[in-house]
């Protein structure tokens, strides 16, 4: 059985790409170590610098943002109790092994951010165990789990054909486990799971932990893990608020910043989305079949909204909330975090994201309040603050993490992930599994080790 993790590195070696293992860098006689420009700070390019500084190959880092990190992006609400949320990327999954051995390799400490899931669905409350799907759907699900791992890549293909609803529907699933799976698997991917490809979500949810990579997370904020790899890289190193507008690739390459800076060297490592990766005016242009792949590619719409309440009225340190309601996701954000406040961050999905983004913070709580004042009481009385971001409308992504819909994980994911001339891509657009920041540094490393 291929995982996806194989296919990507066997396809990208097929066709020229980067997926090269660092165990096997030592058959490469290189003569002369090259100067590489590293487009994007965020965890892909910090570990593609980091790699590159173990082989004494010397790089610069350009980053659009005026912070590091990407889209991993901690922020304290509340300052005297320090209390720190995740706006960006979240979990740590169990089987994220490079990531949790970087975090050992730097000194940061790994909590335990599993959740009980509770569920409000047509208007009733479901606590932790006091919910389930149909014994004849889990029997069922578990069958397409263990099948999954018996596919040829013929068969696998064709399921990239699908989406995951339709998938979903003509195995049996329907009624009221075909309405908790849509809600909680669009919790996953970031948009409804009429857009996702059937290969896409099978794969993820046969190759991943019990609790679907959602298992830890960085004590102090992840964003840590990006401070401490700059702190190894050389902060002289890291070049903030350069945004690059233009790429020129001949002999060598030159990189023209809107700031009026510019850098000259002998390769790039370019992590940034594909939104991004688009905007940059690239001289010769990118192929054209790349150029397409950039644009049919989808970025997830969604809205993290953490609300600090001055008491932890949902009681369960372990509390999270899947709900058919317009705020969607509610989970204990300050899980571990020793205080007699806490945040609960509603997490919006695709069209509810747009709509909840759009809107003040006293229609947010009203909705919150509306959700759940039935089965809390006066929620809205406890709220002391609030803040948000909506990642659909952020200025170099539009979106959270990328969406492989019908047919283009076999279709664009290995066009994505080919070089063209001195250039190689990385970012978690390109990994196994997208959303994560193991995918984010697996991908940075191998362009490291390619080159």
């Amino acid at each position: 059985m291929t995982s996806r993790r194989e296919f990507i590195r066997t396809s990208a070696i097929v066709s020229g790409g980067i997926a090269v293992s660092p165990s096997s860098f030592g058959v490469f006689h290189i003569r002369n170590k090259p100067r590489v420009i590293i487009i994007g700070a965020g965890f892909s390019g910090l570990a593609a610098a980091y790699s590159l500084r173990k082989k004494n190959i010397d790089y610069i880092v350009l980053e659009s943002r005026d912070r590091i990190g990407g889209r991993v992006f901690s922020h304290t609400i509340d300052k005297d109790e320090n209390l720190i949320v995740e706006l960006g990327a979240e979990w740590v999954g169990a089987s994220h092994q490079r990531l949790i051995e970087l975090t050992n390799e730097m000194g940061l400490t790994l909590e335990n951010n599993q959740f009980d899931t509770h569920l409000l669905y047509k208007g009733e409350y479901f606590k932790k165990n006091e919910w389930d799907y149909s014994d004849q759907w889990k029997n069922k699900f578990e069958d397409l789990l263990r099948g999954y791992h018996q596919m040829s890549i013929k068969d696998k293909m064709n399921l990239d054909k699908l989406d995951w609803w339709r998938y979903l529907v003509n195995h049996g699933c329907d009624g009221r486990d075909l309405e908790i799976r849509e809600l909680l698997d669009s919790t996953d991917f970031g948009e409804t799971i009429r857009s996702v490809s059937a290969y896409s979500a099978l794969a993820e949810y046969a190759e991943s932990s019990p609790k679907n990579e959602m298992d830890y997370k960085i004590k102090g904020g992840n964003a840590l893990l990006a401070e401490k790899l700059a702190d190894r890289i050389g902060r002289d190193k890291i070049k903030t608020g350069c945004r690059v507008q233009r790429i020129v690739q001949g002999n060598k390459v030159t990189v023209y910043c809107q700031n009026g800076g510019y850098f000259e060297a002998d390769k790039i490592i370019c992590t940034v989305p594909t939104f991004a990766a688009k905007k940059i005016n690239w001289e010769p242009s990118l192929p054209l079949e790349m150029s397409m792949a950039m644009d049919q590619l989808q970025y997830a719409r969604i809205n993290k909204n953490p609300v600090l309440f001055n008491e932890r009225f949902w009681k369960d340190e372990n509390f999270d909330l899947i709900t058919d309601t317009t705020p969607h996701y509610l989970y204990h954000a300050t899980k571990n975090q020793q205080s007699a406040k806490g945040v609960l961050i509603s997490y919006a999905i695709g069209d509810k994201a747009a709509v909840i983004a759009n809107q003040t913070d006293e229609y947010r709580a009203s909705l919150l309040h509306q959700t759940l004042s039935p089965f809390f009481g006066d929620v809205k009385g406890m709220i002391q603050k609030q803040t948000n971001y909506y990642w659909g409308v952020d200025e170099y992504s539009k979106g959270a993490y990328a969406m492989y819909g019908k047919g283009q994980w076999y279709g664009l994911q290995p066009i994505l992930n080919k070089p063209f001339l001195h250039t190689h891509f990385a970012g978690e657009h390109l990994a196994d599994w997208q959303g994560f920041m193991e995918g984010a540094i697996n991908t940075g490393e191998d362009a490291a080790a390619a080159i």
